[in-house]
């Protein structure tokens, strides 16, 4: 079967990442800081190792197939191309900041100031969105800086934990944008490969949000739990030695997983023991 070849980020957490979920899906390949391009032993898979503001060219120009890349570095890159999955790791928000005596009251308050950033194709569609006209200051590193030294009144960049805002004398104002990790391709592609590296990765994204919980309950509760758990279709029961008791195997969201481990214990649930999932598909 012909390969189809993925562009990654080179280095950084996009690329652990990336790579991590790649071998999740059971795909065998190596590589390190060095290697440029790679090949997987067991899968039609090749791989290109590039910065990540590049993979949308590499991409739209049909040098590569496919690629991982931030939706924020797609959106800023200008290039029309499919988001075949959103990846779901990798998030961070695009947020407005400005120094802690700039009297910010929503994007309106940023009417005729002058704003740095690294992201001025996102930043001037949001502003064009909400019919602020304001200046663009367009800087490629230490955004931060700018209001201290007279570059901007605010700025507009990515944020995690805002820390190096406040070492800087700013406030995070308010998030207008947020990314992660995407798979995209050029419009209408299609290839058997990518079909199978699809359904794997859809396995492997659907496990992540899952978690596959045991437990022991008295046997006159099993039409109650069933109600709180559900299941993929239904719970799995098994009689113990004492017949009074059954053992109860099923598959929870992540997201509801604390309200039923309450629910459970309230009707009596005892041995509970919570297991991460690999893979799975409904």
């Amino acid at each position: 079967m012909e390969r189809i070849s993925i562009a990654l980020q080179k280095s950084g957490r996009l690329s652990e990442k990336s790579l991590d979920m790649i071998r999740k899906c059971g795909i065998d390949f190596y590589a390190d800081d060095r290697v440029l391009k790679a090949e997987a032993r067991n899968f039609p898979l090749s791989f290109l190792f590039v910065r990540d503001d590049d993979i949308p060219r590499y991409v739209s120009e049909g040098i590569v197939d496919i690629g991982i890349v931030g939706k924020n570095e797609l959106d800023e890159s200008g290039y029309e191309l499919e988001v075949v999955r959103d990846l779901g790791f990798a998030s961070c928000r695009l947020s407005i900041a400005s120094p802690v005596d700039f009297p910010y009251e929503g994007i309106k308050s940023l009417e005729g100031k002058t704003i740095a950033t690294s992201y001025p194709r996102i930043l001037k569609k949001i502003l064009a969105e909400n019919e602020v006209n304001a200046k663009i200051e367009v800087l490629q590193g230490s955004v931060e800086i700018a209001p201290s030294i007279k570059v901007s009144d605010a700025i507009c960049d990515l944020v995690s934990t805002g820390v190096t805002l406040k070492m800087n004398g700013l406030k995070e104002d308010e998030s207008i944008y947020r990314s992660s990790a995407v798979l995209v391709s050029k419009k209408g592609f299609e290839d058997p490969a990518l079909t199978r590296l699809l359904s794997r990765l859809d396995a492997v994204m659907l496990a992540r949000k899952k978690k596959y919980v045991l437990f022991n309950l008295p046997k006159d509760k099993i039409e109650e739990a069933a109600l709180i758990i559900g299941g993929m279709k239904s719970p799995t029961v098994t009689p113990l030695f004492n017949p009074q008791w059954v053992s109860v195997q099923a598959v929870v969201s992540e997201d509801d997983f604390w309200s039923v481990f309450e629910s459970l214990r309230t009707l009596g649930a005892e041995g509970i023991i919570v297991l991460d999932i690999e893979k799975m598909t409904e």
